[in-house]
C-alpha cells in the first residue's frame, strides 16, 4: 500500500456560551451522513489572521457577529487514514479555539453561507452535549472540558443617602446585570480615579444631583458566574466601596445618562426596600444593615 497524501489544515473556532447553552453548528450531509454538531468556525484562508477567520466563519455559519478573547487553546488531531473529498488521505487538523461571545440581544442563529459545510446553527443545552443526547465532534467535548469563564473583577463606589426615612436608589436598565433591580447610586472606578471622585461623577450621571461624599461605611462584595451584558460568559467578582453621602435638601433626582445602565431613580421608603415594587441587590440590604447597627450602637 502506497503512502497516503498528507494534508494539514488549520482552523479557528470559538466556545460561545450563554447561561446553560452553547452555540453549535451542525455539519452538512456533504461532510457527514450522520448528525454531528461542532463548534462554529472553520479553516483559515492563506494570510488570514486566526481571530479574523473565526469571526468570519461564525458569521457565515450562524449569522451572528461575534467577539473573541485575546488567548486561545490549540488542539491537534492526526487522522492517518481519513476520507476527504472522495479519497483517502493522511490528515492533520490543527484547531485554534477561542473564548467567544455574541450580544445578548442577538437574533436567533441561522446559516448564511450557501452550500457550505454547515446545515444548521442553534443554541444547544450543554447538558445534552455532555450526556450524549446531541452528537458532537470530539473538539466540542475537549473544549468544554478545558473552558473557563473569563474572570473579571470590578471595583465600584456607591452612596448610601438616607433622608426622612427614605433611601435614594437607582434601577438597573436592560444594559446592566440584574436588570429591573434597584441598587445604590454609584458605579465603577475608572483606572487612576479615586473612589470618591468616581462616586461624585456617578451620582451626577445617574441621579442628576451633586453629592457630598462622607465616610466609608463598609466594603461589600459579590461573586457569581453568568452571561455579562456584553454576552460574554464571565466569572464576575464585584467589590463595592459603600460611602455615606448627602445631597442638597432641594435636590430633585433624575436620570441624566442616556442609554446607560440606569433607567430610573427614586426616593424609596425604607419599609418598601426589597418589596415587590422595589426588588434590591444585596448591597442595598447590607448597607442599610450596617447603618442600622451603627445607629443602635451610637444613637443620634
Amino acid at each position: 500500500m502506497g503512502t497516503l497524501p498528507k494534508r494539514q489544515r488549520v482552523g479557528a473556532y470559538a466556545v460561545i456560551l450563554r447561561d446553560d447553552r452553547i452555540l453549535l453548528s451542525r455539519l452538512a450531509p456533504m461532510v457527514t451522513s450522520e448528525e454531528l454538531w461542532t463548534l462554529p468556525g472553520g479553516g483559515l484562508d492563506h494570510g488570514e489572521d486566526p481571530r479574523d477567520a473565526v469571526v468570519r466563519e461564525i458569521h457565515e455559519e450562524t449569522g451572528l457577529t461575534a467577539e473573541v478573547g485575546e488567548t486561545a487553546r490549540v488542539y491537534s488531531a492526526h487522522l492517518p487514514s481519513a476520507w476527504r473529498d472522495g479519497r483517502r488521505i493522511d490528515a492533520h487538523a490543527l484547531r485554534i479555539v477561542y473564548d467567544g461571545w455574541v450580544p445578548v440581544d442577538a437574533p436567533e442563529p441561522h446559516v448564511v453561507e450557501v452550500d457550505g459545510s454547515t446545515a444548521e446553527a442553534a443554541w444547544v443545552p450543554v447538558r445534552d452535549v455532555l450526556d450524549g443526547t446531541v452528537p458532537v465532534a470530539a473538539l466540542v467535548i475537549e473544549s468544554l472540558r478545558d473552558h473557563r469563564p473569563f474572570r473579571k473583577q470590578r471595583v465600584a463606589a456607591y452612596a448610601l443617602v438616607v433622608r426622612d426615612e427614605q433611601v435614594l436608589l437607582t434601577r438597573i436598565s436592560a444594559r446592566g446585570h440584574h436588570s429591573g433591580s434597584w441598587t445604590l447610586p454609584g458605579g465603577g472606578v475608572d483606572h487612576g480615579e479615586s473612589p470618591r471622585e468616581a462616586l461624585e461623577r456617578e451620582m451626577v450621571e445617574e441621579c442628576g444631583v451633586a453629592g457630598t461624599v462622607g465616610t466609608l461605611l463598609d466594603v461589600h462584595d459579590a461573586h457569581f458566574s453568568g452571561t455579562a451584558p456584553s454576552g460574554r460568559h464571565e466569572d464576575f467578582h464585584a467589590v463595592h466601596l459603600v460611602f455615606e453621602a448627602d445631597v442638597a435638601p432641594d435636590a430633585e433626582p433624575r436620570v441624566v445618562e442616556v442609554d446607560g445602565t440606569t433607567d430610573a431613580v427614586a426616593w424609596v421608603p425604607l419599609d418598601q426596600v426589597g418589596s415587590v415594587a422595589y426588588p434590591v441587590l444585596d448591597v442595598v440590604r447590607h448597607a442599610l444593615e450596617v447603618r442600622g447597627d451603627r445607629l443602635r450602637r451610637h444613637p443620634v
